[in-house]
């Protein structure tokens, strides 16, 4: 038996749609500008280049139902809607609905001031994320991705407007950062990215996956 210091946190897991079991979250990786329209409306280039990589703490995560509060050290938190892919041992184990929860405001300084990201993505709670889909329980090629923002659409596209596939994707972060069973990926936002305010609900959704609902306290 192994000797802590102090007792360590919990697991951090997903629900898996349809068994008892649970999906162990290793680490997070996100992708950025993924939909060309989301790239115009960021005031960014649509051409097919590298793609762009960040990541949050497997402990930013938030499960469906969950009150979240508005972080501090912001005046403008962002919404995007993303699909989610969960790699098992053998590659893409399932799917879900993700919202990369983003303070913009500390994104834009960052960018002017050639800084990282990290204090405008991983902060506390800034990964909501929805149960997991088997893969094999549904076909996503085509879905729709859509997000609600009290009950209105704000952002809705097809999966198949991503720029960079999953596959790509997952072959890029295999060779590139040594992607493994437990990683799950938000695979990019489409457009229609916007701010949130206290006491806005959101839903996101992709046909055939598990929403992801919140509110902001």
């Amino acid at each position: 038996m192994t000797d802590f210091v102090f007792p360590p946190s919990d697991p951090v897991s997903l629900p898996v749609v349809g068994t008892d079991a649970r999906f162990p979250v290793r680490r997070i990786y996100c992708v950025g500008k993924n939909y060309a329209e989301h790239v115009r409306e960021m005031g960014g280039d649509t051409s097919r280049s590298e793609p762009i990589f960040f990541t949050k703490s497997s402990t930013t995560i938030v499960h469906s139902g969950t009150t979240i509060a508005y972080p501090p050290n912001t005046d403008d938190m962002h919404h995007e809607v993303e699909l989610v892919a969960a790699i098992g041992p053998d590659g893409v184990f399932g799917y879900g609905v993700g919202i990369d929860l983003t303070r913009r405001d500390v994104q834009s300084h960052a960018k002017k001031a050639g800084q990282p990201w990290d204090r405008a993505k991983n902060f506390q709670q800034s990964a909501p994320c929805s149960a997991i889909t088997p893969a094999s329980d549904v076909d996503i090629t085509r879905a729709r991705i859509v997000l609600r923002k009290n009950g209105e659409i704000v952002q809705a596209a097809s999966l198949s407007d991503m720029i960079w596939s999953i596959e790509e994707i997952a072959a890029r972060l295999k060779a590139d950062m040594g992607l493994q069973a437990g990683d799950i990926v938000f695979t990019g936002t489409p457009a229609g990215v916007g701010p949130i305010r206290q006491g806005d609900e959101l839903e996101g959704g992709i046909e055939g996956l598990a929403p992801i609902r919140i509110r902001v306290t």
